[in-house]
This record gives structure tokens, C-alpha cells and sequence, in this order.
């Protein structure tokens, strides 16, 4: 019966730690028993070695190459002092706690962490407010961050009051956020079911992804189609059935651009510019350039020529539509024909909407 992967990756690990030198590959293959199982040729094990070396660093096990002595990259080590978690422990009136572990291999080189009551109690708060959120990946990793903490840390007598966080109207899908993630780490392309918002209609796409975000209660996965540079931003609640491409899977099939940071792309996003569709461009005039239409102003790009107009990029003219109402006359687009449809349809549904009939008004008390 063969041994489960982890099995295999942990006596993997076992390997390098129990040494203090770099490893070759041949050396680390012969103390992996799994390795030795059946009549495998020595390439195919070789690939099975480097398979597991490179899931374990997408881990963030931090794996480390060495030269020979004749300069070839065909050592590998993994140092205890990079590897192991420090001592945690608990300061209880100006005494530290001790921790519970007793370990010898690595962990006494290491630094202490110590921390205070009102600090342990600020993570047991902050892991219940992630589980809150309503996305299974990051409770599972809130989980999982708790119970390490609590091998060393009294976990169980820093609760959490009972404030709880309204979840997302739709969450992500567990599995879609999965199979995203490993897309994006191997840079492979991925190819869905997404739903537009736009057009309402579902379509299949493939994408080069880019980086996923968090914005206003939402994951985006941020992406171009295949030999294009634009990008698109995709909601992951829209999104079914991914599938990432399984050829050549040790090969990456696309670069992240060098001038693409993904801090930069969320934070500049607004509630108009989140779409998958193509990017219209939009004139807006400015009837007032004071307050809350100013600072709005400022979002847009200047019109050459027109110091009261701006120009913006919108692919969800539904959002940018109901965003102009909001200043109350004070920003109305001018171009193109479309968006200014929009903006009118939205003004005539809102004013339908808040008109009352002076027959079906409530008598007035005397």
C-alpha cells in the first residue's frame, strides 16, 4: 500500500533537518522510503522529488539550493532556525509563562515571543472576526492558526465577545477560490463559466490570471485573455466550473507583467471600473465644482480644452450611472450616447419611484 503524500513530504523534511550540511538529490532520494517503493526507474523518481520540493516551498518551506564545489546548483538544505516557530509565552503580571513544548532540535537557537494578556486576546479576536467573513478558505486558515498558537499559548481563555460580521451576499465559492489559487502560483492559464453582469448571460473564458483582491465585501480575480494586455477584473461569485490548463504542468504559460503591482490595481478600482466587459469612454460635466463633486472630479482624467468636464473609464455603466445620481445634478454625462441613456433611464426609474400621487397622499393631521 503506498504511503499517503504527506508521508512522503514529511520524511522529505526529516531528511534535511536531520542534517547540518547540504544535501544532494541522490543522498535526500535514499532516505525517502517512499522513493524506494516498487521497481520506479531513477528518472521517474527524480521527478517525484522534484514534484514534492516544489510543493513544499509553494508552502513557504523555505528550501534552499547550494553550488557543489564545482559551482552546479545540486545541493539542497533547509536551516532549523528558518524552519522552526519560536517559543511562544504568555507575560501574566510581569511573569512569562512558560510554554508547554519541551523540544531540543532547533527550537532553543530561536527568540522568544512573548505576549501580553490583552494582546492574546487581540488575536483570539481578530481569527473569530476572519471566520465571520463567510469565506471557507480564510477560516479555514484561522483555524489552523489558532491551533497552532495554542500548543504553546492558553488560546482557550482569550474568547471573543459575541460581535459578529455580516457575511458577503454571495461568498465565493471554496473550490473556485482553490482552483484560482493554484493557478495563480503555477501561472497557468484557467478557463470558466462566467456570468456578466452586463448582458446577464453566461459565456466560457480563458484567462491569464494576475492576482485575486478583496474590495468592497468581493473577491475579483484580476486577468487578461491569452495575447492581450488589457486587463479584467472577474467577481469570483460569478464564476463555475474552473479549470486549470494541465499541459506542461512544471512550465508557467504566461509572465506577470514587470510593472504590474496587484496593491496598486485594487486600490484604484471603483464600483464602475469592475467588469469583465470592454471599457467605454466616458465625458462627464461638472455643474459644480465644490464639495463631494469635487473630490469626485478628481477621479477622472481631464478633457483637453474644457476645464468643467472629465473623462472616465467605465465597463459597469449600470454602476456609473446610479454613481452620477448621487451628486444631484451636479456631474451628467455628455458622451457617449449610451451612458447618457443610462444616466436618464436611471433618473426617470428613481424619480417614478419616490413620486406620490397627491390622491394617494395621507391626510394631513389637523
Amino acid at each position: 500500500m503506498k504511503p499517503p503524500k504527506i508521508q512522503r513530504w514529511i520524511d522529505f523534511l526529516a531528511v534535511l533537518l536531520s542534517h547540518r550540511y547540504p544535501v544532494s538529490q541522490d543522498d535526500l532520494i535514499a532516505g525517502v522510503p517512499a522513493y524506494q517503493l516498487g521497481h520506479e526507474k531513477v528518472e521517474s523518481r527524480r521527478r517525484k522529488f522534484e514534484r514534492d520540493k516544489r510543493d513544499l516551498k509553494e508552502f513557504g518551506i523555505p528550501i534552499e539550493t547550494v553550488e557543489d564545489e564545482h559551482g552546479n546548483p545540486s545541493l539542497y538544505r533547509l536551516p532549523a532556525r528558518e524552519f522552526y516557530l519560536p517559543y511562544l509565552a504568555l507575560r501574566v503580571h510581569g511573569r512569562v509563562a512558560r510554554p508547554r513544548r519541551v523540544g531540543k532540535d532547533g527550537y532553543r537557537a530561536l527568540t522568544e515571543l512573548t505576549f501580553e494578556p490583552d494582546e492574546l486576546e487581540a488575536v483570539a479576536h481578530a481569527a473569530a472576526r476572519v471566520r465571520a467573513l463567510g469565506d471557507p478558505l480564510l477560516a479555514e486558515d484561522a483555524e489552523s492558526a489558532v491551533r497552532k498558537l495554542a500548543v504553546d499559548l492558553p488560546m482557550d481563555a482569550a474568547q471573543p465577545d459575541a460581535t459578529h460580521v455580516a457575511p458577503t451576499r454571495t461568498p465565493a465559492d471554496a473550490e473556485v477560490f482553490a482552483e484560482l489559487s493554484q493557478a495563480l502560483r503555477a501561472r497557468k492559464r484557467v478557463s470558466f463559466v462566467y456570468h456578466s453582469i452586463g448582458t446577464d448571460q453566461s459565456a466560457p473564458r480563458t484567462v491569464e490570471p494576475l492576482g485575486l483582491f478583496f474590495l468592497n465585501q468581493h473577491w475579483y480575480l484580476a486577468g487578461r485573455a491569452p495575447g492581450e494586455t488589457g486587463l479584467k477584473n472577474y467577481r469570483l461569485s460569478r464564476i463555475s466550473a474552473p479549470e486549470m490548463n494541465s499541459d506542461k504542468p512544471d512550465t508557467p504559460d504566461y509572465e506577470i507583467p514587470a510593472g504590474f503591482r496587484l496593491a496598486e490595481h485594487a486600490r484604484s478600482r471603483q464600483a464602475w471600473e469592475l467588469g469583465d466587459g470592454d471599457a467605454v469612454e466616458a465625458v462627464v460635466e461638472l455643474r459644480r465644482v465644490v464639495g463631494a463633486a469635487a473630490a469626485a472630479a478628481r477621479l477622472g482624467e481631464p478633457v483637453e480644452g474644457s476645464p468643467d468636464r472629465r473623462r472616465f473609464r467605465v465597463r459597469r455603466r449600470d454602476a456609473f450611472a446610479r454613481w452620477l445620481l448621487s451628486f444631484a445634478g451636479e456631474l451628467v454625462p455628455v458622451s457617449p450616447a449610451e451612458v447618457v441613456s443610462d444616466f436618464q433611464a436611471v433618473v426617470a426609474d428613481t424619480l417614478a419611484h419616490h413620486s406620490v400621487l397627491p390622491s394617494s397622499r395621507p391626510p394631513v393631521p389637523s
